[in-house]
């Protein structure tokens, strides 16, 4: 598969392709736990754009699991970070492109400078920049952080058994 390939003259290996039923069973989690995110956030919130970037977190795990910007570190520091931007740049300036813009760029600096570089972060900070309406939404959104970080544990775990199956 040319889109697990590194890019040419890359260092690092491409991500080993697995048998379609493996694949399948490895996308099930991610595809599940983005679900039972996006039903808790409409339980509790009118704010399902707020969390659109922990799908692509989700599908990134599924993608990569052992890469560095799936670890839980990595995870939960730039995106909480995010989140925290973007709330404050829409309290300072308001639901307002400059707020959006200055939410991400602070995002990707800080990302870049902390070693944690997610990049679904960055849709995160303009979320947050463009309709924080209230703080409720960052402890709905750490929830939904929380959730997704469960599912990177989940992943490995997997990995790791479809590991141990393969060699029996």
């Amino acid at each position: 598969m040319e889109s697990l390939e590194p890019q040419k003259g890359a260092t690092r290996k491409a991500r080993r392709r697995l048998k379609l039923k493996d694949e399948l069973m490895l996308a099930l989690a991610p595809t599940a736990v983005v679900l039972i995110v996006f039903g808790f956030v409409e339980l509790l919130s009118n704010q399902r754009l707020l969390f659109a970037s922990l799908a692509a977190s989700a599908f990134l795990i599924y993608l990569d699991p052992e890469h560095g910007t799936n670890t839980v570190r990595t995870l939960l520091i730039s995106q909480m970070m995010a989140a925290l931007i973007g709330l404050v740049t829409f309290v300072l300036l308001g639901p307002s492109y400059l707020s959006g813009g200055l939410a991400m760029v602070l995002t990707i600096v800080l990302m870049i400078v902390a070693d944690v570089v997610h990049p679904p972060a960055v849709a995160t900070s303009l979320s947050f920049a463009f309709k924080a309406s209230n703080e409720n939404n960052l402890v709905l959104f750490a929830l939904a952080l929380g959730i997704i970080l469960v599912l990177v544990l989940l992943q490995r775990f997997l990995l790791w058994l479809l590991t141990r199956l393969r060699r029996k």
